[in-house]
């Protein structure tokens, strides 16, 4: 098939957006091309809610045929958190049939170069965007986000989270130049001299494996990281979450064709219930370089037994937020409350313990005991998810029973100082709607350690009493050292606590927000200017996004010959 998009088109419509990108990774300002409000998504048009809800149920009960070699059957069987069932079927692969298919297309794209591939990139983007309003259904209905936080996670986020991915590669794979003339003076003799040329090569085929929760936000940024830098992709996504990732799929595969290249190059792995082929496929010696994001005991058997790959993990961390003193203890509390309860605390980056002086803290409305900040926390969370048309646009739906068990066997582990309530959803009566339970523990009792020391994934929360803002800073640097955490999060007046949280921080590489009591919360990164994990401690051994997560997805390969 001829080509319809032309390196010339690709370049032309997309070298300005990747320049844009690349100087903002350099100043981490704030920038995006991809808007975050429904309303410029237009109205009445094929980018609007109602065009992207009409869109997205038109996939019920269809096959999703992306066209792929090896085919051998057809799985589904999705059913939202919202109660309904999707009814798309995806292809089921053969291996080693599709495997030696997206193999057989890398030379060309190896040999395209870094700014084709990344305008190439760029175009799979923009055509996920225009259909931003159907894959934010999609999202919602694979993971149990509202709306709202479905359309900006999974859509314009997680586009930027793609995008910065690839300008990354691009700025990693232009460090060496193309091609340089080496001349070396002998003396009296003539000089010796030689041509070189510098090739990135890729590393071989990328799998991602997707996670249930954010299947694009966590999913776009090593897929557009691989592919940018030469390699071809395998899709593998979470079961109850394949349709994002899919629809992602065929998108890329309908550009690579357009634009002269294999389609097989991205490729999609669904799997029959109770298959389990991830560590089938992460074991295989096609598979060179691996992205997961899910549970600490798959990352580490990733880690341990995908020997062959390149493995880049984001597992499980216990979040830990420090109360030592504030002067907006409403905006604190304000605060807090919206990051509890955002997702129903099915993020990564929910905070889960909240240490506080057992003494109490200082604040701008006097002196509050330990008992009246969990209490004053309670009401707030309370006040924030009082009215159930609310509660409903912020927690979602719970995105799997486990997460329901672990919300219910929490309220044994110590006294409640707020109790989790059922919330009623009107339009999907069959939801798991369920508010935050914030559980009162002890840091000085052994017994009540094994709780707080473990992530408790999900809408639970610990007020851990401490002896001293000394003491919390030694249980945050050793959570941080031995549990791993994503996010911490520090309130504080005085300047040598704000100190020794930072030096904790740094010594055990964790990224640190202090004092938020505005619209900025401790459970939400942007891209192109806050990293998202560090890489350097349990939580995750990679950091989303930095030039260590690009870079090693492909080698330089030098051919010299005299000039």
């Amino acid at each position: 098939m001829a080509a319809e998009l032309t390196a010339h088109q690709l370049i032309a419509q997309h070298r300005p957006t990747l320049d844009l990108a690349l100087e903002t990774i350099r100043t981490r300002a704030y920038w995006s091309p991809h808007p975050e409000h429904p309303k410029a998504y237009g109205e009445n048009g094929s980018l609007d809610t109602a065009a992207g809800k009409a869109a997205f149920d038109a996939l019920a009960g269809t096959r999703l045929d992306l066209g792929q070699p090896g085919t051998d059957g057809w799985v589904g069987g999705e059913v939202s958190p919202y109660g309904i069932e999707l009814g798309v079927e995806y292809p089921h692969a053969d291996l080693d049939v599709l495997l030696p298919a997206m193999k057989a297309g890398q030379k060309a794209w190896r040999d395209a170069g870094a700014e084709l591939r990344a305008m190439v990139c760029l175009e799979i983007l923009k055509r996920i965007a225009d259909r931003t309003m159907e894959f934010a259904q999609a999202v919602m209905h694979t993971s149990g986000q509202a709306f709202m936080m479905a359309f900006q996670a999974g859509g314009p986020h997680a586009q930027d989270r793609g995008m910065e991915a690839v300008a990354y590669a691009y700025v990693e794979q232009s460090r060496t130049p193309e091609a340089a003339e080496w001349t070396k003076p002998q003396g009296k003799r003539d000089p010796l001299a030689l041509t070189k040329r510098f090739t990135p090569v890729p590393r071989g085929i990328g799998l991602v494996i997707g996670c249930n929760t954010f299947p694009t936000w966590n999913g776009y940024p090593g897929l557009f990281a691989s592919l940018a830098t030469g390699n071809a992709v395998l899709v593998k996504p979470h079961p109850r979450a394949v349709l994002p990732l899919a629809l992602t799929v065929q998108v890329a595969r309908e550009v690579l064709t357009e634009a002269g290249f294999d389609a097989n190059l991205v490729a999609l792995a669904a799997e029959r219930p109770g298959e389990g082929i991830a560590k089938t496929l992460a074991t295989r010696p096609e598979i060179r370089i691996i992205d997961y994001t899910g549970s600490t005991a798959f990352g580490d058997w990733l880690e341990a037994n995908a020997r062959q790959a390149q493995v880049y993990t984001e597992k499980a961390g216990v979040n830990t937020v420090l109360v030592e003193s504030t002067d907006d203890y409403q905006g604190m509390l304000a605060n807090l409350a919206f990051s509890l309860s955002l997702y129903s605390g099915q993020m990564c980056t929910t905070p889960q313990n909240l240490l506080i002086p057992r003494d109490g803290i200082r604040t701008d409305q006097g002196d509050k005991s330990y008992d009246e900040v969990t209490a004053d926390l309670a009401r707030a969370v309370d006040g924030l998810l009082g009215d159930d048309a609310r509660a409903n646009a912020l927690l979602g739906a719970i995105v799997n029973p486990d997460v329901k068990a672990r919300l219910e066997a929490a309220a044994g582990l110590g006294e409640v100082a707020l109790a989790s309530r059922e919330v009623t959803n009107p339009e999907f009566p069959d939801a798991v709607v369920r508010t935050p339970v914030i559980v009162k523990l002890d840091g000085a009792k052994p017994e009540d350690e094994a709780a707080y020391t473990s992530e408790c994934f999900g809408p639970v929360s610990f007020a851990v009493a401490v002896d001293s803002a000394d003491h919390a800073v030694e249980l945050l640097r050793r959570s941080v050292r031995e549990q791993g955490a994503m996010t911490v999060g520090a309130y504080t007046t005085d300047p040598e606590v704000e100190e020794a949280v930072q030096e904790a921080c740094l010594d055990e590489a964790a990224q640190l927000s202090l004092n938020l009591t505005g619209g900025v919360y401790v459970n939400q990164t942007a891209a192109f200017s806050d990293f998202h994990g560090s890489g350097g401690n349990p939580a995750a051994n990679a950091a989303l996004c930095d030039g260590a997560f690009v870079a090693n997805r492909f080698r330089v390969v030098e051919v010299r010959r005299p000039a």
